[in-house]
């Protein structure tokens, strides 16, 4: 077994291509999230976009789910990898303004793999699923907006009612900004 020091190992690795800085040596980070987006699986209601396609570590997620309440809607989830990836989650928000007990009027998200559950072992795809599933089977025992989260657990009607404003209001234009403080 040979040992190297920390300056002959660098020394004799070989630069990753393919990144901006031209021939740098790419972030663990980097190198993982290549991985994690060649293997991602999305579903059809799921698209990814790179608003920079030389920057792998900042991009978005697209939902447009087809079935529940939040049919017909479409969410963006802007991700931000850090350099502590995959031993850090990324930071995701919901960039789409959204009446959901899951997601405050920030955008913030509960979905416990980008919190207190996250493991280095899970993936872009884990968190996919994750966002889809929160889109799908809203949960009020687990709030962000309170309020939501009651009228989910009170009426039902004017739950869906509220999110069929929302996304009414999204439709035509208006965006974030309408509803969001």
């Amino acid at each position: 077994m040979m040992r190297f020091s920390a300056k002959q190992q660098k020394k004799e690795e070989k630069p990753a291509g393919g990144n901006k800085a031209g021939g740098k040596k790419q972030s663990a980070a980097q190198l993982r999230i290549q991985k994690d987006i060649s293997d991602l699986n999305l579903p059809k209601t799921c698209e990814i976009s790179f608003p920079d396609p030389d920057d792998l570590l900042n991009f978005k997620v697209i939902i447009s789910p087809d079935e529940g309440f939040y049919k017909g809607g479409k969410f963006v989830f802007p991700f931000k990898v850090g350099l502590g990836y995959p031993h850090d989650p990324p930071k995701v928000k919901c960039d789409t303004n959204v009446y959901h007990p899951n997601i405050d009027q920030e955008g913030n998200v509960c979905l416990n793999i980008l919190r207190e559950d996250w493991n280095p072992v899970l993936s872009i795809n884990h968190i996919v699923y994750g966002l889809q599933h929160v889109l799908a089977e809203p949960n009020p025992e687990d709030p962000l907006n309170k309020e939501a989260a009651e009228v989910l657990r009170t009426d039902r009607q004017l739950f869906e009612k509220n999110v069929q404003r929302v996304l009414k209001e999204n439709s035509g234009g208006r965006g974030r900004e309408v509803t969001r403080r």
